[in-house]
């Protein structure tokens, strides 16, 4: 899963991508701070994982990674190179979802691009941003699709639908709100439109207005409204808190975050927003030389499952022993759990569920 930290200058994007990923990207009160994109790569957060080992002493237990990816404040004109905006929108295309990073306080001392924290305007000036850039990629398939249907009639569907995504776009909504049913959703996958991505907006609060309460916060409060209305995801953070916590051990971030009343950090929240937005989820296996988890898409049946460890578990695939992680940990052990009865044998049409422990078996 690769995610998209973006918003305005000196909202907070960097500091919230140094404390989720400790990658050292600079971070400074002026605009345009970054200039390339920085990425990081973290493990994703699996107690199951931890359990197992315990259970399985591996010679090396290796968690899923999340790729984040820190790409430089967009201003208005971006779509027209403004602030070396075609640049930076070309990297948003490359990421599975975006983190809109939009700023919840005020802050004499740290520069606002606009000059002032309004959440309504910062969110519009990225949307359409994001949609000018996408008009230009649309009105290119546009303009292909109308040649060839001089000579293949049945491209008049996925072109009246270009134009509803068109208009769409620009009565200034994203593409995503362009209605669909599945033959118009696989048109609209083929495009490359930044503005077709899940959203997560990551509402960022000062040291002081987190812990006061994020409900007391009118600039947050009107951030949910938008989300609310887009069907995006929004995840209040603060970045400053984070960064605090980047150096800690776990025992001393669960201190930490008990002592703010929250019950788990950004980047777990993150990481679960960003798997319920992309429809993700984690199979498990288990033995002697390593416990890993695997990332797959929710609705993955068996043989691609396997096909994540490698190609030749997909091509001879024969059939999957699963057993879900709860029941595992009950019986106490795997060799336990077959005396029990409740390691099943599945096939081909088997799909993978959330915590699954397999083992696949095949034949090449």
């Amino acid at each position: 899963m690769k995610l998209g930290i973006v918003g305005l200058p000196n909202v907070g994007k960097s500091t919230l991508f140094n404390a989720l990923t400790n990658a050292g990207a600079q971070s400074a009160n002026y605009p345009f701070c970054t200039i390339e994109p920085n990425a990081g790569v973290v493990g994703v957060p699996d107690r199951r994982l931890n359990i197992l080992a315990e259970m399985y002493k591996p010679a090396k237990t290796t968690h899923a990674t999340i790729e984040f990816v820190d790409i430089a404040g967009l201003v208005r004109g971006a779509s027209k190179g403004e602030g070396l905006g075609n640049k930076f929108l070309a990297k948003i295309r490359e990421v599975d979802a975006i983190i809109h990073v939009v700023r919840c306080f005020e802050d004499g001392g740290i520069v606002h691009v606009e000059g002032g924290v309004d959440p309504a305007r910062d969110i519009e000036t990225i949307n359409l941003e994001l949609i000018f850039a996408d008009l230009e990629v649309l009105e290119r398939r546009i303009e292909k699709t109308a040649k060839l249907l001089k000579g293949d009639k049945s491209l008049q569907p996925e072109y009246d639908f270009l134009l509803i995504i068109k208009r769409t776009m620009e009565q200034g909504r994203p593409a995503r709100f362009a209605e669909r049913g599945q033959s118009e959703r696989e048109i609209l996958s083929s495009l490359p439109l930044l503005t077709n991505k899940p959203v997560i907006y990551a509402a960022n609060f000062s040291e002081s207005d987190f812990a006061a309460g994020i409900e007391q916060n009118p600039h947050y409060l009107r951030i949910k409204e938008i989300a609310q209305a887009e069907k995006a995801e929004v995840l209040p953070v603060c970045a400053q808190l984070e960064a605090d916590m980047a150096d800690m051990d776990e025992q001393e971030k669960r201190q930490f975050l008990s002592e703010l009343g929250v019950e788990s950090s950004g980047l777990d929240r993150l990481i679960k927003s960003g798997y319920r937005l992309l429809g993700l989820i984690s199979f498990l296996t288990a033995g002697p030389d390593e416990v890993r988890a695997w990332t797959i898409k929710r609705g993955t049946k068996a043989p691609q499952a396997a096909g994540k460890i490698h190609s030749d578990f997909e091509r001879g695939f024969i059939r999957a022993e699963v057993i879900a992680f709860d029941d595992l940990i009950e019986a106490g052990s795997m060799a336990a759990a077959k005396e029990k009865g409740i390691v099943r044998s599945e096939g081909r049409d088997y799909e993978i569920k959330d915590g699954d422990v397999a083992l696949f078996r095949f034949n090449v």
